[in-house]
């Protein structure tokens, strides 16, 4: 398995940014595709963003659609998750997870950063 740690999770007011990194530690990471999760007070984990191994495909859930951006460099090991124009709503704490397919199952989780955006 790979590990995970995020990072880059923070108290931001509605309508700012935030950018999350996960560092990859382990088996090779270009190995894996990478998936972003959050989970809010009292909701279940939902998939956030999720990005092939290439980088090349990347999907997102319906509501952070053209605000969010999942990328990820191979040479460093890393997958981020830029946050745009951030809601209330999207406060949760953040997860990212490694898989053999973008569509998982997820096999490796990290601990997770909380974002809280204020309104």
């Amino acid at each position: 398995q790979v590990q995970l740690v995020e990072s880059g999770g923070g108290l931001v007011q509605a309508g700012g940014s935030l950018r999350l990194s996960c560092a990859a530690s382990g088996r090779p990471f270009s190995s894996y595709a990478m998936g972003w999760f959050r989970q809010a007070p009292g909701k279940e984990r939902e998939f956030v963003a999720g990005i092939s191994w290439s980088g090349s495909s990347t999907y997102y859930a319906d509501s952070v659609k053209g605000r969010f951006t999942i990328s990820r460099d191979n040479a460093k090991n890393t997958v981020y998750l830029q946050m745009n124009d951030l809601k209330p709503e999207d406060t949760a704490v953040y997860y990212c997870a490694a898989g053999l397919r973008v569509g998982g199952p997820f096999s490796s989780w990290g601990q997770g950063t909380q974002v809280t955006v204020s309104s």
